[in-house]
Protein backbone atom coordinates (compact mmCIF):
# COMPACT_ATOMS: atom_id res chain seq x y z
CA UNK A 1 0.00 0.00 0.00
CA UNK A 2 1.09 3.65 -1.28
CA UNK A 3 2.17 5.67 1.59
CA UNK A 4 -0.74 8.21 1.06
CA UNK A 5 -3.28 5.40 1.22
CA UNK A 6 -2.06 4.32 4.33
CA UNK A 7 -2.11 7.76 5.62
CA UNK A 8 -5.72 8.23 4.64
CA UNK A 9 -6.47 4.61 5.94
CA UNK A 10 -5.04 5.52 9.06
CA UNK A 11 -7.15 8.95 9.55
CA UNK A 12 -10.27 7.79 9.06
CA UNK A 13 -9.49 4.76 11.72
CA UNK A 14 -8.46 7.55 14.08
CA UNK A 15 -11.52 10.25 12.99
CA UNK A 16 -14.00 7.24 13.49
CA UNK A 17 -12.81 6.39 16.90
CA UNK A 18 -12.43 10.17 17.98
CA UNK A 19 -16.22 10.70 16.61
CA UNK A 20 -17.34 7.49 18.15
CA UNK A 21 -15.91 8.57 21.84
CA UNK A 22 -17.09 11.95 21.61
CA UNK A 23 -20.39 10.68 21.35
CA UNK A 24 -20.01 8.17 24.15
CA UNK A 25 -19.93 4.55 23.32
CA UNK A 26 -20.52 0.98 25.58
CA UNK A 27 -17.14 0.04 26.61
CA UNK A 28 -15.81 -3.46 25.70
CA UNK A 29 -12.65 -4.62 25.93
CA UNK A 30 -12.19 -5.44 22.09
CA UNK A 31 -13.04 -2.60 20.38
CA UNK A 32 -10.81 -0.82 23.63
CA UNK A 33 -7.32 -2.35 22.04
CA UNK A 34 -8.10 -3.54 18.62
CA UNK A 35 -6.94 -0.33 17.16
CA UNK A 36 -4.30 0.37 18.84
CA UNK A 37 -2.69 -3.03 18.55
CA UNK A 38 -3.44 -3.06 14.73
CA UNK A 39 -2.05 0.49 14.33
CA UNK A 40 1.00 -0.43 16.76
CA UNK A 41 1.69 -3.61 14.60
CA UNK A 42 1.51 -1.89 11.60
CA UNK A 43 3.96 0.89 12.76
CA UNK A 44 6.13 -2.13 13.97
CA UNK A 45 5.99 -3.68 10.31
CA UNK A 46 6.87 -0.59 9.01
CA UNK A 47 10.43 -0.33 10.89
CA UNK A 48 11.22 -4.30 10.05
CA UNK A 49 10.57 -3.24 6.34
CA UNK A 50 12.90 0.56 7.10
CA UNK A 51 16.26 -0.13 5.37
CA UNK A 52 19.81 1.68 7.10
CA UNK A 53 17.89 1.80 10.43
CA UNK A 54 20.91 2.30 13.21
CA UNK A 55 20.81 1.63 16.97
CA UNK A 56 20.70 5.59 17.50
CA UNK A 57 17.29 5.58 15.24
CA UNK A 58 16.18 2.20 18.11
CA UNK A 59 16.87 3.98 21.04
CA UNK A 60 14.74 7.34 19.55
CA UNK A 61 11.50 4.92 19.03
CA UNK A 62 11.54 3.18 21.81
CA UNK A 63 11.87 6.88 23.97
CA UNK A 64 9.04 8.14 21.35
CA UNK A 65 7.29 4.70 22.19
CA UNK A 66 7.42 5.11 25.82
CA UNK A 67 6.64 9.16 25.33
CA UNK A 68 3.84 8.57 23.53
CA UNK A 69 2.43 5.71 25.84
CA UNK A 70 2.50 8.08 28.60
CA UNK A 71 1.36 11.27 27.05
CA UNK A 72 -1.87 8.65 26.15
CA UNK A 73 -2.10 7.26 29.51
CA UNK A 74 -2.47 10.66 30.57
CA UNK A 75 -5.30 11.16 28.19
CA UNK A 76 -6.96 8.56 28.94
CA UNK A 77 -7.29 9.76 32.29
CA UNK A 78 -9.37 12.55 31.05
CA UNK A 79 -12.38 10.41 30.07
CA UNK A 80 -15.08 10.00 31.26
CA UNK A 81 -16.22 5.88 32.00
CA UNK A 82 -19.57 5.58 33.30
CA UNK A 83 -22.33 3.45 34.47
CA UNK A 84 -25.16 3.26 31.62
CA UNK A 85 -27.72 0.68 31.79
CA UNK A 86 -25.79 -1.52 33.81
CA UNK A 87 -22.30 -1.53 31.70
CA UNK A 88 -19.64 0.53 31.32
CA UNK A 89 -19.33 3.24 28.62
CA UNK A 90 -16.54 6.22 28.31
CA UNK A 91 -17.05 9.75 26.43
CA UNK A 92 -14.10 12.15 25.43
CA UNK A 93 -14.10 15.42 27.57
CA UNK A 94 -13.10 18.66 26.49
CA UNK A 95 -9.51 18.01 28.41
CA UNK A 96 -9.34 14.96 26.98
CA UNK A 97 -8.89 17.08 23.09
CA UNK A 98 -6.82 19.49 24.98
CA UNK A 99 -4.65 16.91 26.39
CA UNK A 100 -4.52 15.48 22.77
CA UNK A 101 -3.62 18.79 21.49
CA UNK A 102 -0.92 18.81 24.25
CA UNK A 103 0.50 15.28 23.50
CA UNK A 104 0.46 16.09 19.83
CA UNK A 105 2.56 19.42 20.09
CA UNK A 106 5.42 17.30 22.46
CA UNK A 107 4.92 14.57 20.09
CA UNK A 108 5.87 16.71 17.53
CA UNK A 109 8.86 18.78 19.10
CA UNK A 110 10.16 14.94 20.29
CA UNK A 111 10.46 13.62 16.31
CA UNK A 112 11.73 17.15 14.92
CA UNK A 113 14.55 16.74 17.81
CA UNK A 114 15.01 13.18 16.92
CA UNK A 115 15.70 14.01 13.50
CA UNK A 116 17.37 17.12 14.06
CA UNK A 117 19.89 15.04 16.35
CA UNK A 118 19.99 12.17 13.91
CA UNK A 119 17.50 10.19 13.37
CA UNK A 120 16.32 8.53 9.98
CA UNK A 121 13.20 9.96 9.23
CA UNK A 122 11.96 6.62 7.72
CA UNK A 123 12.19 5.39 11.51
CA UNK A 124 8.89 7.31 12.63
CA UNK A 125 6.29 5.30 11.28
CA UNK A 126 2.98 7.48 11.59
CA UNK A 127 0.99 4.29 12.60
CA UNK A 128 3.43 3.47 15.80
CA UNK A 129 3.58 6.88 17.12
CA UNK A 130 -0.74 6.84 16.78
CA UNK A 131 -1.15 3.40 17.95
CA UNK A 132 0.96 3.65 21.18
CA UNK A 133 -0.66 6.79 21.86
CA UNK A 134 -4.10 4.99 21.88
CA UNK A 135 -2.24 1.80 23.97
CA UNK A 136 -1.42 3.69 26.66
CA UNK A 137 -5.27 5.53 26.93
CA UNK A 138 -6.69 2.42 26.40
CA UNK A 139 -4.32 0.58 29.44
CA UNK A 140 -5.68 3.47 31.90
CA UNK A 141 -9.35 3.79 30.60
CA UNK A 142 -8.98 -0.57 30.72
CA UNK A 143 -7.54 -0.36 34.18
CA UNK A 144 -10.43 2.23 35.58
CA UNK A 145 -13.08 0.15 34.03
CA UNK A 146 -11.84 -2.93 35.89
CA UNK A 147 -11.70 -1.11 39.05
CA UNK A 148 -15.05 0.07 38.96
CA UNK A 149 -16.73 -2.85 39.45
CA UNK A 150 -19.46 -2.13 36.61
CA UNK A 151 -18.75 -4.87 33.70
CA UNK A 152 -17.85 -3.93 30.51
CA UNK A 153 -20.02 -3.73 27.58
CA UNK A 154 -20.91 -6.67 25.75
CA UNK A 155 -19.26 -7.44 21.61
CA UNK A 156 -21.95 -6.13 19.38
CA UNK A 157 -23.05 -8.50 17.33
CA UNK A 158 -21.51 -8.99 13.76
CA UNK A 159 -23.52 -8.91 10.73
CA UNK A 160 -22.71 -11.85 8.54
Amino acid sequence: MHGWALAALIAVVAIVVVIKRLRGEPLNARDLFAAPLVLTGLGIWALCKADGLTGTDLVWVVVGCVLGIALGALRGATIQVFDKEGVLWQRYTGRTFLMALGSLMIMAGYGFLAVRLGMHENARPVQLSIGVGFLGEALIVGYRGLVSGVPFAPERERRR
